[in-house]
Order: structure tokens, then sequence, then C-alpha cells
């Protein structure tokens, strides 16, 4: 059974900082540019001496840089890759993606389009949700409760997936502005100018720095990144995007699924046994009792080639959390299904983590999010770009073989209002 809260607890260098953050209010947001990217607000009219002043207005705020934008409006150039360009689902092929001006890469795997079931059947252990007391959860007429369900039919057009879950290597050159610091020491060493793309790179909002290790001392090199909320995973995707002139963003959850699957129907990739998963899983039981995570790539792939789709850590994916959003599929075969994410919670990470047992694995389990996932952050308000547990998701990046539209775009976008709103409430502080 799914129980929608978590049992365990851990004590972490998060409590050690109560105090001393309560006092400075740090974790801060650092939009980019000055005032947020692209911002510009009209200067008020001037008013006469010998006239009563008008009410004052409140300025109207014209945003036009990249973080407000849609990624595909100014999606520059692309950078020169090997086996990255296709026209076509028989083009596409695995390739290397090296970003720019860093020395880190990172492995893409086709993953073609098709038709396939999402969700789980009634008789699939696991399915139904359970209380904090272990109790299945019912609706009023007493009928037992499942978030995934009913089973509906999803097209999937094709994309490209991570082969692994972004790490601290590559996330941290956006979200600790590895990247970006680099790069400016380089040009005043050198005495040049950044160049018009590196303008738009560092005009993306970014996180300030955390205040502690959030990998909790688990490890960095080669680990998984963790501890970003959904709105920290879409930025570096938005920043990949800019450095390579490719559009990435993360997974629907359909897609999500329909990768983990990868042609299967039954609970996990590789078949409905759990006593299978220590070959292609990290788990409590794998994990010295959900004491830490584990260097990606280290158990076998699903067939598809992803590896740490059940377990290691979960991963974002873009869709609110709606615990009867199947519901109006019922009957119906749906293309491109997506409940955009507004506000910050409830989201959904998929996959399970190195904390959870196997039911939490299963390629159709969904865990919303909520606010307790920051709990040990004292700030009011609390950061919008990072989690503080060492079971927080991490993400890895997809990128759809059709550059949508930017209408379609927009579904994929972070909450740029959620943005604005906290870097106000900080009043800029960094």
């Amino acid at each position: 059974m799914k129980c929608v809260f978590r049992g365990r607890h851990q004590w972490h260098p998060f409590s050690l900082l109560i105090v001393g953050l309560l006092c400075l209010g740090l974790w801060g947001c650092r939009p980019g540019g000055e005032g947020g990217a692209g911002t510009s607000t009209p200067e008020p009219a001037a008013s006469s001496d010998d006239t009563e002043p008008a009410e004052k207005e409140a300025p109207v705020v014209v945003r036009t840089g990249p973080t407000d934008v849609v990624t595909v409006k100014w999606l520059p150039e692309p950078i020169e890759c090997t086996d990255s360009v296709a026209e076509t689902e028989a083009d596409m092929k695995p390739y290397t993606e090296l970003i720019p001006d860093t020395d880190e890469k990172f492995d893409v795997v086709p993953i073609p389009g098709g038709k396939f079931t999402m969700g789980s059947p009634e008789s699939e252990e696991g399915r139904w949700l359970t209380n904090a007391k272990g109790k299945l959860v019912k609706d009023k007429a007493g009928n037992k409760v499942s978030d995934e369900g009913p089973q509906h039919e999803v097209t999937i057009e094709p994309f490209w997936m991570g082969k692994c879950e972004v790490t601290w290597d590559e996330y941290g050159l956006w979200g600790l502005r590895i990247d970006e610091q680099r790069r400016a020491y380089y040009h005043k060493k050198a005495g040049t100018e950044p160049s018009d793309r590196e303008k738009l790179i560092d005009a993306i909002a970014m996180p300030t720095p955390p205040y502690v290790n959030m990998s909790f001392d688990m490890g960095q090199d080669g680990y998984p990144a963790i501890c970003m909320t959904q709105i920290a995973a879409r930025g570096y995707c938005k920043w990949l995007s800019a450095k390579t002139g490719r559009f990435y963003r993360l997974p629907t959850e359909a897609e999500w699924e329909y990768a983990c699957r990868a042609g299967s129907t039954t609970a996990f990739s590789f078949g409905d046994n759990a006593d299978d998963l220590d070959d292609y899983g990290w788990y409590y039981d794998n994990s010295d009792s959900g004491e830490k995570y584990h260097k990606v790539g280290l158990k076998k792939p699903n067939p598809w080639g992803l590896y740490d789709m059940h377990g290691n850590v979960m991963e974002w994916v873009l869709d609110q959390y709606k615990v009867d959003f199947y519901k109006q599929f019922e009957g119906k075969t749906t293309a491109r299904p997506i409940a955009p994410a507004v506000g910050e919670y409830p989201q959904v990470a998929r996959g399970g983590s190195f904390w959870d047992d196997p039911e939490r694995l299963r390629s159709a389990a969904r865990l919303a999010s909520n606010i307790s996932w920051k709990s040990e952050d004292p700030q009011i308000p609390q950061s919008i770009w990072y989690e503080t547990h060492p079971w927080c998701p991490g993400f890895r990046v997809v990128r759809p073989l059709k550059v949508p539209d930017e209408e379609e775009a927009k579904l994929y976008e972070w909450d740029t209002k959620v943005i604005h709103e906290y870097h106000e409430s900080q009043a800029g502080k960094e």
C-alpha cells in the first residue's frame, strides 16, 4: 500500500542553521540582470507645481528577458554536437552533449514515439493510497482511492532523454553559479567582454548558492543532484537550452512513465517481481536502510537504455499533482496530457528513491510534493529554490524531436510570478 506521508525521519545539517538563518534571512534569489532580466519600469509623468498631485499609479513592469520569455522565442543557434541533428524519428541517434565552456557532458538516448497504457491495474500491489496510520484512504462512497487510475491510453511523440539523472557536476554549473563565475574570471584576466550569448545565459534567473552542502555529504562527483525545487529544475533546463542552443526541459508525467516502462506493462520495467529490483535500482533495503544515494548508472538500465528509473533519487516531472487527474481521460486516447504546474505545491515526482520501499519505485507510482519538503528552511518566506531533506528529488532532462511552438512551449515554462514575488519579498537580498 502507498502511504501519502513519509514515516521515516532523519536529522541533518539544516537543523544546525535555524538560529543563524533566522537572524540573517539568507536563502535568497538572484534574478538574472538588474531587477530581473530585461525588466524596464516606465518613469512616472512629471507633475506641475500649480496643479494638485495626481494619485500615483503602480508602475507598469515590462519584463522582456529570458527569465520571463518562453525559451523557444530566444533560443540561440545550436552549438555543433555530433549526432544531435535529426529531422525524423528514424534519424534520431544517441549523442553526448558537451556543455559549452565546460568539461562536463551527459548522454541522451532516443525514445521512440508510440502509444502506451498509463497508470496501474487495480490488482497491482501498492496502488491504493493509505493514510499516515497505514489505513486505506476511501472516498465518501467508501471506495478505495488511487491516484494511478483509471488506466488510459496515451500517445507520445519521440524525444531524447537523459540516460542518467542530472549530476552535481552538471547542475552546479548553474545552481552553484560555477559557469558564470568561471567565465567572469577568464574575461577579467583576459580584459575581454562577455559575448551576447553569454549575456543571454547570465540573464536567466538562478538561485543563490546554498549555505549547507546540499548533498548532505553523501557524495557529489558522479552523484545525482538533489533537493532543488521543481522551479529550480526548470531553471536549469532553461539555462541548458541557452548554453547548447537545443531545447531541453523536464519530461511530462506521461513521457516519464512511457520512458520508464520502455514497452512493458508490468509493475516495473523488468517485470512484476520486486525481488529482482536489486539488479535495477537503489531503494531502502540495499542503500544501508536509506542512508545514502549512489552514483548514477551503476545498476542495469531498462530496455531503452535508461538508468536509475527505479530508485536512487526520485525525479521531478512537469505536472501539477492532482489525485484524480486521470479520470478525465478514461476511455480515451490522449495526446500530450499535462497538468501545468502553478505555484510551488503540490507537484509530481516519479521513480522513488534510496529512501523508499519497492512499491514507491513502480513505473506507475506517483508522489505529490508538499510544503514539508522544505521544513528545515527557517526563513519566512521559505526559499523557492531548495527542498531541505536528503530524499528530495533530482531530475533528468528531455529534448523533444520537434521544437514546440510558442503556445505549446508555455506549458513547459516555470511560474515567473513565483520567482518575482519571492524576490520582491526578499527586497533584493542576495
